[in-house]
C-alpha cells in the first residue's frame, strides 16, 4: 500500500514509519515547519526518512506558530520542566488537525491509501489531538471530505502506536532496526539536536528507555 507518514523527527513518528515499512508500505514522509522553537527536529526527520527507506521526503511551511498560544512556538512562554495537571502549555492548538489535513491533501494527490501518524495516548502529555477519539473522528472526515472517500476509496488514518506504552514503542522500534540516536524528541533542544533532559518529552523518552531495558542514545546538553 502507498502511505504518507507524518514525520516529526521524534521517537514515535520514527517508529511509526518503521512499522509501516515493515508492513511493506511504500512510504513518503512529510515534515511540517510550523514555527517550532528549533529546527533540529526537521533535520532529524530528513535523517530518519532516509535511514528507514522512504521513497520521498517533503517539508511544508505552515506557520501556525505565528498565532501563538504554545511554549513550543512562542519563545516568551517557558517550556515547563514538569508537566503538571491538565493539558500543558506545550500543546500547540490544532497542530495535528492541520498536519493531518495537509497529509490528507498529499495523500489524495498521490492516490495513496493511508496516512500514518505516530500519536500515542498512553505515555503522553495529555494532548487532545493524540487520542483515539480524535483519530477516529478524522478518519470519518477523510471519508466525507475527499473525492476518493466520496467515490468509495477512503483514505485510512493509521495510528499504530496510539495504545502502546513508551517502552513497548521503543522495543518494537529496536526490533525493526530504528536508530534512535537519529531522532530528536526534546521540546527545548539546541540547534545541534542535543536534548535539555528536563522537559516532559525528555522525561517520557528517558523513562521509556529505562522501562524497555534499553540504552538511551539521546545526546544531552549536559549531564542529567
Amino acid at each position: 500500500m502507498k502511505a504518507v507518514v507524518l514525520l516529526s523527527g521524534g521517537l514515535d513518528s520514527a517508529t511509526a514509519l518503521a512499522i509501516a515499512r515493515a508492513r511493506g508500505d511504500e512510504c513518503r514522509t512529510l515534515a511540517l515547519d510550523y514555527g517550532q522553537r528549533h529546527r533540529a527536529e526537521l533535520t532529524a526527520a530528513r535523517r530518519v526518512s532516509a535511514a528507514l527507506g522512504a521513497v520521498e521526503h517533503r517539508e511544508l511551511n505552515v506557520d501556525i506558530g505565528a498565532l501563538g498560544g504554545s511554549a513550543l512556538t512562542d519563545t516568551r512562554i517557558a517550556v515547563p520542566e514538569h508537566g503538571g495537571d491538565g493539558i500543558p502549555v506545550t500543546y500547540v492548538p490544532a497542530r495535528n488537525t492541520v498536519f493531518l489535513s495537509l497529509a490528507l491533501a498529499w495523500t489524495e494527490v498521490l492516490g495513496a491509501d493511508k496516512i500514518v501518524i505516530g500519536v500515542n495516548a498512553i505515555d503522553y502529555s495529555g494532548y487532545p489531538d493524540c487520542r483515539p477519539e480524535f483519530i477516529a473522528a478524522f478518519d470519518r472526515l477523510a471519508q466525507l471530505a475527499t473525492k476518493r472517500g466520496v467515490e468509495g476509496h477512503a483514505i485510512a488514518i493509521d495510528a499504530p502506536l496510539v495504545a502502546l506504552a513508551k517502552a513497548a514503542i521503543i522495543r518494537r522500534g529496536i526490533e525493526l532496526g530504528v536508530d534512535y540516536s537519529l531522532t530528536v524528541s526534546c521540546y527545548n533542544a539546541d540547534e545541534t539536536g542535543r536534548a535539555c533532559g528536563r522537559c516532559d518529552a525528555c522525561r517520557l523518552r528517558r523513562e521509556g528507555f529505562a522501562a524497555a531495558g534499553a540504552a538511551d542514545p539521546t545526546r544531552y546538553q549536559s549531564a542529567n
